[in-house]
């Protein structure tokens, strides 16, 4: 792994040395012998490494590395010098240096250290381009949504985010829980409120406490040491560090042990980990947002959760509506996903059928946004023209529970039978289960599937119902 080193030594003869061996092994160097004609040709090259001398004509390497950092805050800062001075190394890395060589050195070692530095760099690179895609077109004002529910909880979130530009301290921010059913996007909003905030421009590191074992997500969480367990080779930092000066989300936090919520306490409460087989606390400034599908305060009063680290974690509560109750919202976001989905496979032109929309509208969508999205993926992979019909929409009956909102909500006990299927067969089943539960009476039965008489009999007419 190679890159691109700026070196500024008045030696000359040294720095000829040095440059020859540097690329022989692949290295793009340029030298200058001043710290002036250094500066300037930073501002030029911008190259990934700055090597520079301690002792230079004019200023020396701190000077220089102040400097630096004001023109080109990425490059990464090596000093150079032969004084073997302990506190010119740590007054170089206080500066910005990223590290340190005393002369003599071997050249070999030089490379290992510039390689070191190239390394850290390149991660340093991928996580800035990791972050942009994570920030790209996710903050409150691009949630999608105008209805009542959607509109109150923005409404909310801007008073947080208001009140929080107040605060100096990423680790002063109160903590947020964020419930809601799956697939409502309850990961969406914790991006947009941090995205949105005052350490935007900080690291946003989240990870599904669902998808670890407790022993894996501790290590995680919180890093282990060298030859704390068998497989510790290496020392490894956790993801608490990792988001030092930002966000950390931790979505589906009621799967969790409660071993785990002990450790995830003491960081709430006092902003500080142990790595596993580590001897000391770490601080770290860092602010959490949870999120959950799961009714917590059940699970406290079945000693399930702690009931200390629940009112730690819900400092806010915010619940993501479920798309249900979203009305119009629906059709905006079917819009966007049809457009979306369209693109991807070559379908420009589609567009839903009043017929469709109606549907969409009426069905409850257990599956709340994530549902949404997959079903109109497959529609649009399916569609043979421009006009999407109701028809063509399948939907998952087997997910829809008792007392969900909407006549198409309203199964019987029976309904996990039916599979995924049309949804006009869906409909047919729901009202002749209906029909049966009220022994066809049409009053009770219109009043069961929250519809008027007059739509109940159309329904009936359609299907060609008979009572038996």
């Amino acid at each position: 792994m190679t890159g691109s080193v700026l070196f500024i030594e008045d030696d000359e003869m040294l720095a000829n040395n040095v440059c020859e061996y540097l690329r022989h092994t692949k290295w793009e160097v340029e030298v200058e012998h001043s710290a002036e004609a250094g500066l300037k040709k930073l501002a030029t090259m911008h190259p990934d490494i700055l090597l520079t001398d301690y002792r230079l004509p004019g200023k020396n390497g701190l000077e220089v590395i102040a400097e630096a950092r004001v023109i080109d805050p990425q490059v990464k800062i090596i000093m150079m010098t032969g004084e073997g001075c302990v506190q010119i190394a740590v007054d170089a890395m206080k500066a910005g240096a990223c590290d340190y060589v005393s002369k003599p050195m071997s050249l070999a070692a030089l490379n290992i250290v510039l390689e070191k530095a190239i390394t850290q760099a390149k991660i340093e690179k991928k996580l800035t381009v990791l972050q942009r895609c994570q920030s790209r077109g996710t903050t409150v004002d691009t949630i999608m949504g105008e209805s009542a529910p959607m509109q109150a909880l923005k409404a909310k979130i801007r008073q947080v985010l208001e009140a929080e530009r107040r605060i100096t301290n990423a680790a002063d921010l109160p903590s947020i829980l964020i419930t809601g059913e799956t697939g409502a996007g309850k990961d969406l909003l914790a991006r947009a409120i941090h995205f949105s905030g005052a350490y935007k421009e900080s690291a946003f590191v989240e990870i599904n406490c669902a998808t670890l074992p407790a022993h894996l997500l501790e290590a995680e969480l919180f890093g282990f040491e060298k030859g704390a367990f068998t497989d510790a080779k290496e020392r490894k930092i956790g993801l608490a560090e990792a988001a030092d000066g930002g966000t950390l989300f931790l979505d589906e936090i009621g799967e969790i042990d409660l071993a785990t919520q002990a450790k995830l306490l003491t960081l709430l409460e006092e902003k500080t980990i142990r790595r596993i087989g580590g001897m000391r606390d770490r601080k770290v400034n860092i602010r959490i947002i949870s999120a959950t599908n799961r009714d917590l305060e059940k699970m406290v009063k079945e000693k399930l959760f702690r009931s200390d680290l629940y009112f730690r974690l819900r400092v806010i509560s915010l619940t993501m509506p479920p798309l249900r109750t979203l009305g119009e919202d629906i059709l905006q976001l079917a819009r966007y996903y049809l457009k979306q989905y369209a693109q991807r496979y070559g379908k420009t032109g589609l567009h839903l059928s009043a017929e469709a929309e109606a549907l969409m509208l009426n069905y409850c969508w257990p599956g709340n946004v994530r549902e949404l999205r997959n079903t109109l993926e497959q529609t649009v992979l399916f569609a043979e023209d421009d006009l999407i019909e109701a028809n063509q929409m399948t939907f998952c009956p087997w997910l829809l529970q008792d007392g969900l909102e909407g006549a198409v909500g309203k199964l019987s006990e029976n309904s996990s039978a039916l599979g995924v299927t049309k949804v006009s067969d869906m409909e047919r089943d729901i009202v002749v289960k209906a029909l049966e539960k009220t022994g066809w009476n049409v009053s009770k039965t219109a009043k069961l599937l929250d519809m008027s008489r007059d739509m109940l009999r159309y329904r009936i007419e359609k299907y060609q119902l008979v009572a038996p």
